[in-house]
């Protein structure tokens, strides 16, 4: 190997030892090689070649990245799952043309695939960041033997295709890497889907769920790229019988771009170096906001950018409003009168403009009819629910057609697609009527508008007044009508805060939950804060608000986040938390990844952690409290792995005079924490605390959420399961397998059985929080637990959750149920 690597070697060395030498090797032939410790680059210095360790790793991998970023920026990946332990890496050509990559004792570690045998073949890494093979007879021809853009990593560079190859079924798609220290392809991938005689579609999948699908539908721009037209980007879109594929390129040739599938962050960022700034700049992500979720109106709902964000299509009803009114628009709409299919009493078409075209997994294409013949070839069909020219240019010709549900509808301003869905006759009959009918009021009430506009005028003003009166009152009040007297809390002003969170920037958004978003944020003197912004469409109003604010306020524990201050200013309710850099628990021990750091050490932790957090809530402070929404998402995680309790918004103070259980018409929380008597009958006690408790140290023991466990014995959910393997003797078949050897089997099992012993059925089978602190820090024998309270139904929602929205976020807000 080393007289093969030779005449490559002296030229390398050359390039490396001597500052006056300029040029670069570009490329080799099958008598040269790249060893681990030198590098190709191309001709124009714009991309370079050679072996790197990733981020804390350190095995050996060989890749290419940008040559004039001063940050190592990677682009391709070759032996992504098959890495090197050493620096015995060598890439070369090999007897039959083949690229390939070799370790120790010549052990090929990754190679090309050449259909035929090349006895002439050549490497080079061109200007575009692409490495290919060639034959040397076909010089610079554009022919190729293989190319790395063929095979992209988790990056889509310009000129790049993303798409298929027809005539051979090559699939250009991105995959992620599994975490910065390992670019094997992890759960993200992201490329054009084809189904037979349907559209094609780019998606981003979470496995195989769809996750985000490309806004621009028959003109497919990238996934992190605007909705409207770029004035920096061109987009160019294929669909023939050859080739499918979507590439784009900066209209200014020195910019340098990437996009980037990132699993970490769960998104697809377009990236753009500004060289002001010397770093890589996130110019549009998707997703972003909760429409860009997959399918997160339901069924025949259409996501818009108003409140409430969902609505059904015209013609369409939801199909729970109960659900609905709650904004859980998972179930989606269904007609209000079903087509017809009858010849003589035709359906119609409803036109709708500006939309994001539904998925096309069940739709049909014919690019040879016009749109009068795709009509009628809906209307022949029962099964058709919509149709609309498939013509890519944007002009009237081609036809697709859609059969079922539309799915993954959204009003789009810029660049939206006109389409045609399928209404019964008589509901289009009974709209004029209404229509109609609202014409005559609407002339009705401008008449009477105009006459007493100065009455109304007078009015406003007045009613304003009374509005701010009452919220000042109301400010002065707490929930149980107590004075709220001095918070001895700082009250910052709007400015302060969106300066500090860069006006509530996207890149500083933490996460969003039921209220609203949370935001990163920083101080004038350097302090890291947590904003959660209360959005004005939130169920959480001004009550549940100061009642956080005086709750936090007077409670100082190690295991509860520190409220720092909070923003009353005209509709703006914001509240400032300490910053958590771990975020929220339920995002690290639920992850695939993130779940290997935790070992039993830190879980026991934080079990600990929270039952005295819960302790002090419960009987030490002086204040009697009851949480109510006690779940993964509202733990948080200190620089130290320690736990911290938060979001005190549905929070219960229970004074001297209380009794130990209350009542309540709102049953407020979150489905697979409510303990039975609360979520059944509305009765809360300490005693529910300790069921969420009991639900939660379940899910720390196994890494698995209790409401959306599946297992092949139809346990409707994990503390079911789990009280199944207990009777069975074998409880430990459930524990993370992240944890190996880290912990001791006696100290799971006693947590497993004290998980149980909160999670009993009867409030007063359930030890209090003192007790599970004694227990956990004892080696006394513990009962044995009763069945748990089963009372969740497999695939019951979140109370309020957005099902389109499957990532977990730091600093996840509680969501609230309204129920008689």
């Amino acid at each position: 190997m080393g007289g093969l690597c030779f005449s490559f070697m002296i030229s390398a060395n050359l390039f490396f030892l001597s500052s006056t030498i300029s040029f670069a090797v570009d490329g080799f032939t099958p008598s040269q090689c790249v060893l681990d410790g030198t590098t190709l680059v191309s001709s124009d210095g714009s991309f370079e070649l050679g072996f790197f360790s990733p981020g804390s790793s350190k095995n050996r991998y060989l890749g290419i990245w940008f040559k004039n970023v001063p940050v190592r920026t990677v682009v391709w990946v070759a032996n992504r799952c098959n890495p090197i332990n050493d620096t015995s890496g060598v890439l070369m050509i090999n007897s039959t043309g083949n690229l390939v990559l070799l370790s120790q004792n010549s052990s090929v570690v990754w190679s090309t695939s050449l259909v035929k045998q090349a006895q002439n073949a050549t490497v080079e890494l061109l200007d575009s960041g692409n490495l290919v093979l060639r034959d040397a007879k076909d010089g610079n021809s554009g022919t190729y033997l293989w190319q790395s853009f063929d095979y992209p990593s988790d990056t889509l560079l310009p000129g790049m295709k993303l798409g298929w190859d027809l005539r051979t079924g090559l699939k250009r798609h991105l995959s992620a890497w599994k975490n910065s220290d390992d670019p094997c392809p992890g759960d993200f991938t992201y490329g054009i889907e084809m189904q037979l005689q349907a559209y094609p579609e780019a998606y981003i999948l979470n496995g195989s769920t769809k996750f985000f699908r490309t806004s621009a539908w028959n003109e497919l721009t990238i996934c992190g790229s605007p909705e409207h037209p770029s004035p920096r980007y061109s987009f160019n879109f294929v669909y023939n019988n050859d080739e499918v594929f979507v590439t784009y390129k900066p209209k200014i040739e020195s910019i340098l771009s990437r996009v980037v599938l990132n699993q970490t962050t769960s998104t697809c960022a377009r990236f753009q170096w500004k060289v002001g700034y010397q770093a890589w700049q996130d110019f549009s992500s998707r997703p972003t906001e909760s429409c860009d979720y997959y399918g997160f109106c339901g069924a025949n709902g259409n996501c818009t950018s108003e409140d409430p964000v969902c609505k059904c299509i015209q013609g369409f009803s939801p199909k729970s409003q109960e659900k609905w009114n709650l904004a859980d628009w998972s179930l989606g709409c269904v007609r209000n009168k079903p087509l017809s299919c009858h010849e003589g009493d035709k359906d119609e078409f409803l036109k709708f403009d500006g939309f994001k075209l539904p998925d096309t997994t069940n739709s049909w294409v014919d690019k040879s009819m016009n749109l009068k013949e795709c009509r009628d070839k809906c209307l022949k069909n029962c099964s058709c629910t919509a149709y609309t020219s498939s013509d890519i240019g944007g002009g009237s010709g081609g036809c697709t057609i859609w059969f079922g549900d539309l799915i993954d509808i959204k009003q789009v301003p810029v660049a939206g697609k006109e389409i045609c869905i399928r209404t019964s006759a008589a509901e289009i009959v009974n709209n004029e009527g209404e229509n109609s009918r609202k014409v005559k009021i609407a002339i009705i009430v401008v008449g009477i508008a105009i006459v007493f506009s100065g009455v109304l005028l007078v009015g406003y003003v007045i009613r304003r007044r009374k509005r701010k009166n009452e919220e000042i009152r109301e400010r002065n009040e707490d929930n149980e009508g107590a004075p709220r007297g001095d918070m001895e809390l700082p009250l910052f002003d709007l400015m302060t805060v969106a300066r500090a969170t860069d006006n509530f920037s996207s890149n500083k958004k933490l996460g969003e939950g039921g209220f609203g978003p949370v935001y990163k944020g920083t101080l004038a003197d350097g302090q890291e804060i947590a904003v959660k912004r209360l959005s004005r469409s939130s169920s959480q109003g001004l009550n549940e608000f100061m009642n956080e604010v005086i709750l936090i306020a007077k409670l100082q524990h190690r295991n509860l986040v520190r409220l720092l201050g909070c923003c009353v200013q005209g509709e703006e309710k914001l509240l400032l938390y300490e910053y958590m850099p771990n975020g929220s628990l339920d995002s690290s021990i639920f992850d695939e990844t993130r779940r290997e750091l935790f070992d039993w050490s830190k879980r026991f932790n934080i079990i600990c952690g929270i039952a005295r957090g819960l302790v002090y809530l419960h009987q030490d402070s002086r204040l009697r409290i009851i949480h109510r929404d006690l779940k993964a998402s509202n733990v948080l995680l200190d620089n130290e792995m320690n736990p911290k309790i938060s979001d005190f918004g549905l929070a219960r103070l229970l004074t001297e005079g209380d009794q130990t259980v209350a009542n309540t018409d709102r049953v407020i929380g979150t489905y697979g924490y409510m303990a039975p008597e609360y979520f059944m009958g509305g009765q809360f006690s300490v005693k529910s605390d300790v069921f969420s408790f009991g639900v939660l140290v379940l899910e720390v023991i196994t890494g698995r959420e209790n409401k959306e466990f599946s297992d092949p014995s139809n346990s409707r959910n994990l503390c079911e399961h789990l009280w199944r393997l207990w009777n069975e003797g074998k409880p430990l078949e459930l524990i993370d397998t992240c944890l190996g050897s880290s912990g001791t089997i006696s100290e799971v099992l006693r947590c497993i059985n004290i998980g149980l012993l909160c999670a009993q059925h009867h409030p007063d089978d359930r030890p209090s929080m003192a007790d599970v602190v004694i227990m956990l820090g004892s080696q006394t024998a513990l009962a044995r637990p009763k069945q748990p309270g089963f009372f969740i139904e497999r695939g019951t929602p979140e109370a309020g959750s957005n099902s389109g929205n499957q990532s977990r976020s730091t600093n996840e807000l509680s969501i609230s149920l309204l129920e008689a």
